[in-house]
């Protein structure tokens, strides 16, 4: 056999080998993230619920997911175990970059007050946007018919 036909072979099995080696250590990363839990640590599951873990055991983790609301998980539906601050900035909303941001007022009030201090600032032209006089609607009708006309043929 020569060299050419023994080639796809050789790249098939090496390409197999690599994805298999990213795979495994995939998993070390996940078991050893899961292996640093400990009581008080905050936890993401692979269904997205924020939680506090109680209790480790073999297998399965006691989670708070409320305050007195606990739940019973396998360790394997651990998604990520996160730091105290990125929990509490998560699940309690808690963060110090939020006095570095401009405040926003809760209404439109401010952006469409007048910079000028003056009462005798003249308003904007308004537009209108009420809706059009019944008697203009009643001339002309929308479907071209008279009023009894049945459109059936």
């Amino acid at each position: 056999m020569s060299l050419v036909t023994l080639l796809p072979f050789i790249v098939l099995i090496g390409a197999m080998f690599l994805m298999t080696r990213s795979a495994k250590r995939k998993q070390q990363q996940a078991a050893s993230m899961r292996n640093e839990m400990q009581p008080g640590t905050g936890v993401r599951t692979i269904g997205g619920m924020y939680a506090t873990v109680k209790e480790l055991g073999d297998d399965t983790v006691l989670l708070e997911v409320a305050p007195g609301v606990h739940a019973v998980y396998a360790k394997n539906a651990i998604g990520a175990v996160l730091s105290d601050e990125e929990y509490n900035r998560i699940v309690h909303g808690d963060s110090d970059e939020a006095s570095d941001l401009p405040a926003v007022p809760d209404d439109a009030s401010s952006l469409t007050e007048s910079t000028d201090d003056s009462a005798e600032a003249a308003p904007a032209d308004k537009i209108d946007l009420g809706k059009k006089d019944e008697a203009d609607d009643a001339a002309a009708p929308k479907d071209g018919k008279a009023d009894g006309e049945s459109g059936a043929k």
